[in-house]
């Protein structure tokens, strides 16, 4: 399958995914944004979805710092977002563990994102794309809570995912 991927740190990182997001997405699009502002590794999602809806993007958001959608409430909300757009195609953000090496790399795949698999939970699979950004390692079990993660890193990160959904959306509504 083919996927894209981008560090946040690159200048063109927003056209390079949007050029491959817009293929991807329609008006029939929805965005969920998977999360919480309790910890500053976790909240890649719903600062994506604060922002998104602070820029008036067009196609629905799901999941903001004021309005999380995290662990606890994560297969009852999807199973509410699904009933209010059956037919929608659905695009997961989350953030993500991945080798030292990838921190700050945000990819994009046409698969679901498994939350809370880095930290060992069994939550519901959500979406049809994943948006991911590698906040941390997991070279070891500390994962989120008590790493050193910057939240100036999240906030690019987010800045980027963010940039790269309305660029998408402007490409494919030229097309």
């Amino acid at each position: 399958m083919k996927k894209a991927r981008a560090n946040y740190l690159n200048q063109s990182a927003y056209c390079e995914l949007g050029d491959f997001l817009k293929d991807l997405i329609t008006n029939d699009t929805i965005i969920i944004c998977i999360g919480t502002d309790r910890c500053i590794g976790d909240c890649l999602g719903p600062l994506v979805g604060t922002l998104l809806k602070k820029k008036l993007f067009p196609l629905p958001v799901y999941g903001t710092i004021k309005n999380p959608i995290h662990a606890l409430n994560l297969e009852e909300s999807v199973k509410r977002i699904k009933c209010l757009h059956p037919k929608a195609s659905v695009i997961g953000i989350d953030a993500c563990l991945g080798s030292s090496d990838n921190i700050g790399e945000i990819q994009i795949r046409p698969f679901p994102i498994h939350p809370g698999k880095g930290v060992g939970k069994t939550l519901p699979d959500v979406g049809d794309i994943s948006i991911i950004g590698i906040v941390d390692s997991c070279d070891n079990n500390e994962l989120f809570t008590n790493r050193n993660i910057r939240l100036d890193l999240i906030m690019d990160m987010a800045e980027v995912i963010t940039d790269t959904l309305i660029y998408a959306y402007s490409l494919y509504k030229k097309l």
